[in-house]
């Protein structure tokens, strides 16, 4: 069991007032600090008891309830205490200082996490799925964090590890004892599960781009001609007056950005300045960052002004270009006034909306439109699916490129040392994503972004 000799001790719960708080402990001293509180009751694992805390000067700091687990069955791999008292911050600190005077000391961010991971409860992957869950701002994420939890990912990682290593055994045999008696090498066998290896890593390469989605949001861009409702837009999908609005075109001269839930998706909805044609020299800056944000949009809202159609030719060329992307959503705005006409003849072969960002007429259907373009435009996995990271598909391009070395070398003919220099290079990025190889940089990575007491 991995140890180094030191209880740590943290709050779990937020900072503020609350019915109760949590300060959980993890270490050598929880036993002890357990039999104190309990008194001449027998402390049993995993079963609550009820009692007065009380300082080490005697001072008595809250009533609490105190579970401990004995490191069989605990979060950490380690004895563990977790103190259930009053959710006032005065008390949980007055605790946690007590509890430094009797030798634990602070926790660092993730070091619970790290712990569990350092005692085999876990595999990397499942410890950066515990961090997923806790933030987690979407259904589709949070869906997706606890498959991961779950070992979705570390099953598929280690299935590749298995084979992986079958061929470098295989590979390795005929360097280690070339005078036995083997069968003749051949490649033909390991070129065939190294081309499959490659072609498994690609499937769940092609998920980071999702799973990135997932957690930062789907970048929506909302674009259009000045005066077309952009901001307007925007508010009523917020909800709330969020951008300027003004009959004045080319108010918006940077974009905004807001966050907000459309089904079980989070969106991130970029509001930008106005596109046109002769436009000045700062509203042209303006315009150059639209383009760059839809440039590397998940979702374009093109917004268009239904009561001034104006000719398709006026629409800058690189909102021409649009024409074929998938996450494409023309809305034709201000469907509420007299003079509205319908806008399809324009860009015929996107999604079309009719709207009043005004009052709220199409919104709602906007948003399921909204919902139905991502789910087929941008590769949504199903329930079933893996998700890798972009630290998991960096690792995985890494073995892939590697594999590729390797065959390149078996195809010629090259000694079978070289090639199989190349698959312990791949064999040691793969293991880089469930951990099995100690990088202390990579653990580093992944556990300072933990909320301290996790």
């Amino acid at each position: 069991m991995y140890s180094d000799g030191d209880t740590i001790v943290a709050a779990a719960t937020p900072a503020g007032e609350s019915a109760l708080a949590i300060v959980r402990l993890s270490g050598p001293l929880c036993t002890g600090i357990s039999e104190e509180f309990a008194g001449d009751r027998p402390v049993l694992p995993r079963k609550a008891f009820y009692g007065a805390y009380k300082a080490a000067d005697g001072v008595l700091l809250d009533r609490c309830v105190f579970i401990p687990y004995p490191a069989a069955s605990s979060y950490t791999g380690e004895d563990m205490l977790e103190i259930s008292c009053h959710g006032n911050p005065l008390i949980v600190r007055q605790i946690v200082d007590d509890l430094l005077r009797r030798g634990c000391r602070p926790a660092e961010p993730g070091e619970f996490t790290r712990r569990a991971f350092l005692n085999g409860k876990m595999d990397l992957t499942q410890a950066e799925a515990v961090q997923d869950i806790i933030s987690a701002r979407c259904e589709a994420a949070l869906e997706a964090a606890r498959r991961q939890l779950d070992g979705s990912v570390g099953t598929a990682v280690n299935a590749l590890l298995d084979k992986l290593l079958h061929v470098v055994a295989y590979t390795e045999a005929y360097i280690d004892f070339p005078e036995d008696d083997l069968p003749p090498e051949s490649s033909e066998g390991p070129i065939a599960e190294l081309v499959a290896l490659q072609k498994a890593a690609k499937l769940l390469i092609a998920t980071a781009p999702y799973s990135a989605m997932l957690r930062d949001g789907a970048k929506t861009v909302i674009a259009g001609l000045p005066n077309a409702g952009k901001s307007s837009l925007l508010n009523a999908l917020v909800g709330e007056d969020r951008a300027i609005v003004s009959a004045e075109p080319g108010t918006t001269r940077d974009y905004i950005e807001e966050r907000l839930l459309v089904g079980r998706h989070l969106l991130r909805v970029v509001d930008t300045a106005g596109l046109r044609i002769g436009a000045g020299e700062v509203e042209n800056k303006g315009i150059e960052k639209s383009l760059n944000q839809i440039e590397h949009a998940d979702i374009v809202i093109l917004v268009l002004d239904s009561t001034t159609p104006l000719p398709y030719r006026e629409v800058p060329e690189q909102v021409q270009k649009l024409s074929n992307r998938a996450g494409l959503i023309v809305v034709e705005n201000k469907c509420d006034l007299p003079d509205s006409v319908k806008l399809s003849d324009i860009m015929p072969d996107a999604k079309h909306v009719r709207i009043s960002a005004l009052n709220g007429d199409g919104v709602e259907e906007l948003r399921g439109v909204i919902a139905q373009t991502i789910e087929s435009s941008c590769r949504v996995p199903g329930q079933d699916d893996v998700l890798v990271s972009a630290r998991h598909a960096e690792a995985l391009r890494s073995m892939s490129d590697n594999i590729a070395l390797a065959l390149e070398k078996m195809r010629s003919h090259e000694p079978a040392e070289l090639a199989a220099s190349d698959l312990r290079a791949a064999l040691s990025a793969l293991e880089q994503i469930v951990g099995r190889v100690d990088h202390e940089r990579v653990l580093d990575l992944v556990f300072s972004s933990f909320c301290i007491g996790k």
